[in-house]
């Protein structure tokens, strides 16, 4: 099995940073939005063996990687805060 790893490591950033994502809708249509721009924007890490994915968590704890990827997700959250992909009514009450 393939799997990019870089999709773990932004969605344990994102959980921790959305408590301060101020004004960013939470629906689910939103927060895909922003992972998807994020990971656009970052390079792939691909993992196919268990030694492989162990490698690959290693190199997620370099502070270069949590950094772009905290830079990444700041900047999709703003694109989807100014351009939501959901109906308005939706936003009500969610930031």
């Amino acid at each position: 099995m393939i799997k990019n790893y870089m999709e773990e490591a932004v969605d344990r950033v994102y959980e921790y940073m959305r408590p301060n994502l101020k004004g960013v809708c939470t629906c689910e249509q939103c927060v895909n939005d922003m992972k998807a721009l994020a990971l656009n924007n970052l390079k792939p890490k691909y993992v196919v063996t268990h030694q492989g994915e162990v490698y690959s968590k290693v190199g997620q704890l370099h502070i270069q990687s949590e950094t772009d990827i905290i830079k990444e997700i700041t900047s999709a959250s703003e694109v989807v805060r100014k351009k939501p992909r959901h109906s308005p009514e939706f936003f009500e009450g969610q930031a």
